[in-house]
């Protein structure tokens, strides 16, 4: 199972990588021990951790230089959520020991890695202080994302990773996962997204090289 979704994260942490917060400056990667971006990859088979006396494959030096910007705290919040693909939704969770539903999800990321306290329920985390509204043509990584699941406004959340997807913590009997927006049945039932405004007041404009399709 994890080795079936590892082309996806690989993509989308791609995509995170050389969006919006791309940090030029950033010193390069350190090794597979030390480094936690490249331990997640390597983590989830999406690249194999070379000998300590052969040098890096061209593979694993693209994801060094993609990855270089993942160094802020909205790229820092992408990886946390991707790091637990895979564990089950549980109604109430807010763990990876409990497993999560998806406020519970949103909440325990944000916590931990921004250290912003978002409300428990899915329509106050929409309307938490501290956050702004964001359009979807001006989505970047780290961005929540809301949806109208149950005929609520705010019934569902996820968090943006770039490459118009999202993770989320589904539905009783599923494990958290990406999801296209571009399908129709998340296109359709899109409310609307938040930001925190200390990123949204540092983060720089979306480099002009990104081929990203927002609609």
């Amino acid at each position: 199972m994890r080795a079936r979704r590892a082309p996806l994260v690989f993509t989308v942490l791609i995509a995170a990588a050389s969006a919006a917060w791309a940090a030029p400056d950033s010193e390069p990667l350190g090794d597979v021990q030390t480094d936690p971006v490249m331990r997640l990859l390597v983590d989830k088979g999406i690249v194999a951790a070379p000998p300590a006396t052969e040098p890096a494959t061209p593979l694993l030096e693209q994801v060094r230089e993609h990855a270089a910007g993942m160094r802020d705290r909205a790229a820092e919040a992408v990886v946390t959520a991707l790091a637990f693909i895979g564990v089950p939704y549980q109604r109430g969770g807010t763990s990876e020991t409990s497993g999560f539903d998806c406020s519970g999800f949103t909440r325990y990321v944000f916590s931990h890695t921004l250290g912003q306290a978002l409300p428990r329920r899915v329509d106050e985390q929409a309307r938490a202080p501290g956050l702004v509204a964001v359009k979807r043509a001006e989505l970047k990584p780290g961005d929540l994302v809301f949806f109208n699941t149950l005929k609520r406004t705010f019934s569902h959340v996820g968090i943006y990773v770039g490459d118009n997807r999202f993770v989320h913590a589904p539905k009783p009997g599923g494990e958290v996962r990406t999801e296209d927006m571009g399908r129709t049945y998340w296109k359709t039932r899109f409310t609307g997204a938040r930001r925190f405004e200390a990123m949204a007041a540092t983060a720089p404009a979306p480099a002009e090289a990104s081929t990203t399709t927002l609609r």
